[in-house]
């Protein structure tokens, strides 16, 4: 069972933005990360992490003395970005993540993605081992987050892999379980937010996905994520957000805008015009003043330069791809 414990437009002149490099000295792992401020607080809460993997590429190319590669990363490095929580050592991970955060005066913004057969065998297949070692999973991550402001995308995909019967019937039911449970079991932390991911624009329709999300916990939820490493236009997102919203509640959602800048892609394969297609861009800068009461945010919840799956030269879904964020970056020139 689950536990419960409380307690503990591009923002673009680089170098006099949110990014400020500070030099650079070599450790263990080469260059050392450049150091970043945070966005104003009233129009976007969330942590920039200054040793995240843009930082580091930036300080990189900063040392090599490619100047113009550098501001190119440093406009991604300069936003907050998700923090998705890796398998090993949950709690010190969440927890350090958190602790930074409020040492800042920022809330986390994090992705739990480690649900039991995770992306149908696709390129980020795996997830926990079974219903037992996802609830304790989900734990670590609640211990790590304490009272601490945090808001937690919950298992992209999830959701929709029900709906389009990858996942096979047979998990339908023990899923349904570990989601409401998650959603649960995350919202005793007492200043945690939940969103439960909702797929995207182009993958499923609101009247199809109403019964799904209720049954996956979205009454107890604050709210839904849509275009989660996806590439739909924000309008269209938000579009389909207020028709969904419509069906459950009422309950407001976010939009992930990472790399939405020039809409989708429609050549290649269609079955995988979504893995690391080119000519894509940066899209809004996250902040949660949207202008619609029902968007609660744009944020970066795909890393802008991690690969999506071994696809079109791409490495491992996951892994930093410095020639891609590179490629987001001009594409939003």
């Amino acid at each position: 069972m689950y536990r419960s414990r409380t307690g503990r437009a591009m923002a673009g002149v680089v170098g006099a933005a949110a990014l400020l490099l500070t030099g650079c000295s070599s450790g263990d792992d080469g260059n050392q990360p450049s150091k970043a401020s945070q966005q104003p607080r009233e129009t976007d809460p969330y942590w920039v992490n200054p040793e995240g993997n843009a930082a580091r590429q930036a300080a990189s190319y900063r040392e090599d003395g490619d100047d113009e590669k550098a501001a190119l990363i440093e406009e991604i490095a300069a936003q907050p970005v998700a923090e998705w929580i890796g398998t090993e050592n949950v709690e010190a991970e969440t927890r350090r993540i958190t602790e930074s955060a409020a040492k800042a005066d920022r809330d986390a913004l994090l992705v739990l993605y480690n649900i039991p057969h995770r992306d149908c065998g696709q390129f980020s297949r795996g997830g926990a081992a079974d219903a037992a070692a996802y609830r304790d999973f989900v734990d670590r991550a609640a211990e790590g987050i304490g009272d601490r402001r945090a808001t937690v995308i919950l298992e992209p995909d999830a959701v929709l892999h029900l709906v389009d019967s990858c996942t096979p019937r047979e998990f339908h039911e023990e899923r349904y379980q570990l989601l409401r449970g998650a959603v649960d079991r995350l919202k005793k932390q007492p200043n945690a937010k939940v969103y439960l991911d909702a797929g995207n624009a182009g993958w499923s329709n609101p009247d199809v996905l109403q019964e799904p999300l209720r049954r996956a916990g979205i009454d107890k939820a604050d709210g839904f994520s849509v275009n989660v490493s996806n590439f739909y236009p924000t309008a269209e997102s938000a579009e389909f957000g207020r028709k969904l919203s419509e069906k459950v509640g009422g309950k407001p959602f976010v939009i992930d805008t990472s790399r939405n800048g020039n809409g989708s892609y429609t050549g290649g394969d269609p079955k995988e015009n979504w893995c690391n297609p080119p000519g894509r861009a940066l899209g809004e800068t996250p902040t949660v003043e949207t202008g619609d009461p029902l968007v609660d945010a744009y944020l970066w919840i795909k890393r802008p330069g991690e690969s999506d799956g071994e696809c079109k030269g791409g490495p491992k879904a996951g892994d930093w791809w410095p020639e891609y964020a590179l490629g987001l970056a001009r594409g939003t020139e």
